[in-house]
């Protein structure tokens, strides 16, 4: 299986630099709308914020004036966000329903590759054969690995019209993942159903509650911390407010005792993007790395960059020295992909 799509931009400027970001289909049509100096971000922000209403999640221009502004300066983006951590531990996100003997020899082979944590994918519609990967799971890897379990109800992908299970239903499946020592339940509601996962969190308190990884604009961000939603803040910001904006809701969610581990499932560029933000901030304490061979593989995710982004032989997904966002793309490969 290929590559999926990433289509990339070209950004000039006076400097004579060139920042290469992924982007989205039909981001051409509004990009020119994003004028002036490339280190002006804040207001740079504020009009991304206007085209996000009105067409598509442009944020990943946001991430290639932060990659100009570590250019300038010389210091990656992290650095330039507070540079609290110059790493930080890497938990595989498993994108794939196995059966329960085939995820648990996945999570060893995770583990023999210096993964601390790994989360599995539960699908409520086959909640039993879910369920019994994960308890398969516990019982290979012992205390030996924090699982997390993604319920994947806070948003639907177009076209799908299947309800989101209900209260009841969610208590139910939290208060069993509970028993399996469970690091985190993500989404197990509709992303908008702030006072229902409240209402979760204090019901089942044995188990950390996560989402808001689409969440779209900066109130809603907010509205979900205020709310207190959540355990674990996770707006992915090449999809979800941006880096600014991730960065605001970070420091708003641990001044209040919450964690910051945003999605990343994008491609390596919005993986470094993210990477950059909780370093900077220093959230934690894991940040997601879409690995499921063999289907899922940096080799294929990262096809654009010259070198795949890795966690070291310890788990922890560094900080790159590079300054900027620290990414180098493949020209060569580029040119095949898009031929």
């Amino acid at each position: 299986m290929g590559p999926g799509p990433a289509p990339l931009v070209r950004r000039h400027y006076r400097a004579g630099r060139d920042r290469r970001r992924s982007r989205r289909r039909g981001v051409r049509r509004h990009d020119g709308r994003v004028r002036g100096h490339p280190l002006a971000i804040d207001r740079h922000v504020r009009v991304l914020e206007t085209i996000d209403f009105h067409a598509g999640r442009y944020w990943p221009l946001e991430a290639a004036l932060w990659d100009v502004a570590g250019q300038v300066e010389g210091v990656s983006v992290a650095t330039l966000f507070g540079g609290a951590l110059d790493g930080i531990p890497a938990y595989a996100s498993c994108g794939s329903l196995l059966p329960a003997a085939a995820r648990a020899a996945s999570a060893l082979r995770l583990r023999e590759e210096g993964f601390r944590a790994l989360k599995i994918r539960v699908d409520p519609r086959q909640l039993e054969e879910g369920l019994a990967a994960v308890q398969a799971t516990r019982e290979a890897v012992g205390d030996t690995m924090a699982i997390m379990v993604d319920l994947n109800q806070g948003w639907r992908m177009a076209g799908d019209t299947t309800d989101p299970v209900d209260w009841e239903t969610a208590r139910s499946i939290a208060s069993r993942l509970a028993g399996l020592d469970v690091f985190w339940l993500e989404e197990p509601l509709d992303g908008t159903d702030l006072t229902g996962l409240a209402a979760l969190r204090k019901a089942v308190p044995d188990i950390r509650i996560a989402g808001g990884e689409m969440t779209r604009t900066r109130r809603e961000i907010v509205a979900a911390i205020d709310a207190d939603a959540f355990d674990v803040h996770q707006p992915d910001v090449v999809l979800a407010g941006g880096m600014t904006t991730g960065r605001k809701v970070a420091e708003l969610a641990l001044a209040k005792g919450r964690w910051y581990s945003p999605h990343t499932w994008t491609n390596g560029i919005g993986l470094l993007a993210n990477l950059h933000v909780v370093a900077g901030v220093g959230g934690g304490p894991f940040i997601e790395f879409p690995y499921d061979p063999p289907g899922w593989t940096p080799e294929r995710r990262d096809f654009m960059l010259a070198e795949p982004i890795r966690p070291d032989r310890e788990g922890f997904l560094r900080v790159p020295q590079r300054p900027g966002i620290g990414a180098t793309l493949d020209e060569v490969a580029i040119r095949r992909f898009a031929a």
